[in-house]
């Protein structure tokens, strides 16, 4: 089948272009201006909301991300809203059940997103089928994603399975997820080339700058036919970002393929999120140029400038290269799982803890022990035999009340409203989401909304 001539673009400066770049630290009130211009430019989608969004929203920004997804979609008239997904974690840190991932599906659905991008950390097809078969109920586009990554353990193999499964369960759309900037030119070509012979759904991909060959390999990965590539507008792309929209746009002018957008509109978008870029400078990572270091650690965008604001924060940028060699070592340790959201985290956490103690493994993160002894999925490889022992002595068994999710955490929640003489948010969906996704912080983020 001869690829469409049109290549679609999703822009995802409103999404992963700031959390890359700027730690997803930009509040809603300095973006609502550029929507309808957004809206004008011709994307095929905009990505607006998923991903750390959610997380950084009550955490940092005292805003409600429920909100924030509304203002989008009174704003955006002509372009579906796409979204990230972490499978059965959604937009948190661990596995939620059926019952509160179908809730968090349908009211994001209510609220305008279109189209869902849901990817597993660990390429665990047990952790995304679900999704992808509420998505359809619900009637929205579902984007079965590959966490694109290089291991011992991985191969094109990997990947066409992975693809045929997600075909299989009625996926509308295939996403290849490099988050790390490692899939290389020619190997893109190879596997889009591959995966348009394996597969009849369309094609999507999105792959970071860091490693500087993000543009050849979304040329390359054009060249082999996929339907539609992620780019970020020009001020706010490249280091732990993307490239740039008109820089695609530039390279395929006038050729077989091509891309058509508003020109005029995307130099407004520009300018605009080149004030947002300075203003919001203090929370951008240090990587000024390309840091092909990580064609080794894998260390994704967003992650790092991340660690980089943490580090900063507690006076110990210094630890910053050490944490970033530690980061390989407990990859493998850990069975070469796919360094993504949460795995990423909790990879480098792991590899934060390391450095500061006296000797590897002096001290296990909770998130460790759950990833190493299976509650995240089943991990690529092998894990380490004595570490593997060691997670597995450290295991606090839980109750289960995975299948009563919804009205455990409920009854939880109005008795902790009560306690802290607030109204009865366990009445509110949305409210109850929220302090599902993130109980240690909601508390404080209920009581600075105004009632």
């Amino acid at each position: 089948m001869q690829p469409e001539k049109k290549i679609g673009i999703t822009e995802v400066v409103l999404r992963d272009g700031i959390q890359s770049l700027l730690a997803t630290r930009v509040p809603l009130r300095d973006l609502v201006s550029i929507l309808p211009i957004l809206d004008k430019v011709g994307y095929w989608s905009l990505e607006t909301w998923g991903g750390a969004t959610y997380d950084a929203c009550i955490r940092y920004l005292n805003e409600d991300p429920w909100e924030r997804l509304r203002t989008f979609n009174s704003l955006l008239k002509n372009t579906p809203q796409q979204m990230l997904i972490r499978g059965q974690n959604l937009v948190g840190y661990k596995h939620y059940s059926d019952q509160v991932v179908s809730k968090f599906l349908e009211q994001s659905a209510d609220n305008g997103i279109e189209i869902f991008r849901t990817f597993d950390a660990l390429n665990d097809f047990n952790n995304i089928e679900f999704t992808i078969k509420e998505i359809k109920r619900i009637g929205k586009h579902a984007q079965g994603t590959i966490a694109y990554t290089t291991s011992p353990v991985h191969n094109l193999d990997t990947w066409l399975e992975l693809a045929k499964k997600i075909e299989d369960a009625g996926a509308d759309s295939l996403a290849i997820k490099d988050m790390a900037g490692l899939l290389r030119p020619f190997d893109a070509y190879n596997l889009v080339k591959n995966l348009k012979e394996t597969i009849e759904i369309p094609v999507h991909m999105q792959t970071h700058a860091t490693t500087g060959m993000s543009a050849a390999t979304n040329m390359k990965a054009i060249e082999a036919g996929i339907d539609n590539i992620d780019t970020s507008i020009s001020s706010l792309s490249m280091t732990y970002g993307h490239s740039a929209t008109e820089t695609m746009l530039a390279i395929f002018e006038d050729q077989d393929r091509e891309i058509i957008l508003d020109l005029e509109a995307l130099e407004e978008v520009s300018k605009f999120f080149r004030n947002i870029r300075k203003k919001y400078s203090e929370f951008e990572g240090g990587l000024k140029g390309v840091d092909s270091s990580m064609l080794v650690k894998q260390v994704p965008g967003g992650m790092l400038s991340n660690l980089e604001s943490q580090l900063r924060a507690n006076k110990q940028e210094d630890k910053i290269d050490l944490v970033k060699d530690e980061i390989p070592q407990v990859r493998k340790d850990f069975g070469y799982p796919p360094l993504v959201t949460p795995a990423s985290q909790i990879v480098g956490a792991q590899a934060l803890l390391n450095v500061m103690s006296a000797t590897r493994y002096e001290n296990l993160s909770n998130e460790s022990i759950n990833l190493i002894t299976g509650k995240y999925g089943e991990l690529p490889g092998k894990i380490a035999s004595e570490l593997l022992l060691k997670a597995k002595s450290l295991v606090v068994e839980e109750s289960d009340t995975n299948a009563e999710e919804l009205a455990v955490m409920a009854e939880e929640l109005k008795n902790l409203c009560i306690d802290n003489n607030l109204p009865n948010l366990s009445e509110n969906i949305e409210m109850l989401l929220t302090y599902i996704l993130f109980p240690n912080i909601a508390l404080s983020f209920f009581k600075e909304l105004d009632f």
